[in-house]
């Protein structure tokens, strides 16, 4: 069981929720108000939906043995597009207004992907230099969008994507589920997730037995900044505002995370989605422990670290073989054949 990739994970997860509840007894309880399901629990699912959703981009990307660094600056430009078209209409609830507002969002975000996505694939840009790029224009580019201000709005039909409900759960919640739901689906009842795999594993391999690599990149860029975009629809909905500056900062690096704390090599191949779930769970559940265990802020980024490093060590089979080896039971090596040890019953000859 300890050899499955997704023990230490959930093995962590659990740990995490349980020292949750230690420090408050009433963690896990869930109440309904006015038809909405709330509680702590709920809170770590509804705020951790865009890093789920940032991360499963991530992960196809990471896939094929590259990385985005941009998707925090994707989420930024987002949120300014939706917001600055949503500014401007006369109604701000109108329904119609609101839903080109995220069309918008997610065509740019799309092509910025896909710009990603060239630069890797047909330019031949190292992925970390191709994305990096983005990273930085493309707070830039929000700022310009948004012409160096914070935009807010009031628009209900836009907030319900960050902060609404359905079914007594969060909109949020769904979106991400259901856009998590369709991948995993798609990867794994098709051969997209074994092309992507063998993409990962090899890319001139697999272009010379006729994969058309190129092109699986290039897609896979673009879904990243189309889960991006989605992401920055939802924090921004969630505050009602757009700001270029700090929506999705650094969000990047704990997609990375939770792809990683998920059992996704960042050499490429082999990818679990599942896995990229838990380990965003995982992340988001390690920021409310900060609060519940009333971790001093000036050490919050630190205690992370240790809990992420210590993570990665136990998934570590290295580290495993080398630190709980010691103490397990130590096996005699059988005596061999030859030794002379051992009686014979050959007589030597006259």
């Amino acid at each position: 069981m300890t050899r499955h990739r997704l023990f230490w994970p959930v093995l962590v997860l659990v740990v995490l929720l349980l020292g949750n509840l230690i420090e408050k007894p009433d963690f896990f309880a869930i109440r309904i108000q006015d038809g909405h399901l709330y509680g702590s629990v709920i809170d770590i699912l509804r705020f951790g939906a865009p890093l789920m959703l940032v991360a499963l981009g991530m992960t196809l990307v990471i896939a094929t043995g590259g990385i985005d660094l941009s998707v925090g600056s994707v989420v930024s430009i987002a949120g300014a597009v939706a917001c600055l078209h949503i500014s401007r209409q006369a109604d701000q609830n109108a329904v119609s207004g609101v839903l080109l507002a995220v069309a918008m969002a997610l065509g740019v975000t799309l092509l910025f992907g896909a710009f990603n996505g060239v630069m890797v694939s047909w330019i031949g840009i190292q992925p970390i230099i191709a994305t990096l790029i983005l990273m930085v224009a493309g707070r830039g580019i929000a700022q310009l969008i948004m012409d160096g201000q914070i935009i807010t709005i009031n628009s209900a039909p836009y907030k319900w994507i960050g902060a609404g409900w359905l079914l007594t759960l969060p909109a949020a919640v769904l979106i991400a589920l259901t856009m998590i739901g369709i991948t995993a689906l798609i990867m794994r009842r098709s051969a997209l997730g074994l092309l992507l795999e063998s993409v990962g594993g090899n890319a001139e391999a697999s272009r010379l037995v006729g994969i058309r690599a190129r092109s699986l990149v290039l897609l896979v860029y673009a879904v990243s900044g189309l889960c991006a975009g989605l992401a920055g629809l939802m924090i921004s909905s969630n505050v009602s505002s757009a700001d270029g500056n700090n929506a999705g900062l650094l969000i990047e690096l704990d997609a990375i995370l939770a792809v990683v704390i998920g059992g996704t090599a960042l050499t490429g191949g082999r990818f679990s989605i599942g896995g990229t779930v838990i380990g965003a769970l995982v992340i988001q559940t390690l920021s409310t422990t900060v609060y519940t265990l009333g971790v001093p802020p000036e050490t919050t980024l630190i205690f992370k670290a240790v809990v992420v490093t210590i993570v990665c060590l136990l998934q570590s089979p290295a580290f495993r073989s080398k630190v709980f080896g010691r103490w397990g039971p130590r096996r005699t090596p059988p005596p061999s054949s030859g030794s002379p040890s051992e009686p014979t019953s050959e007589k030597v000859p006259a």
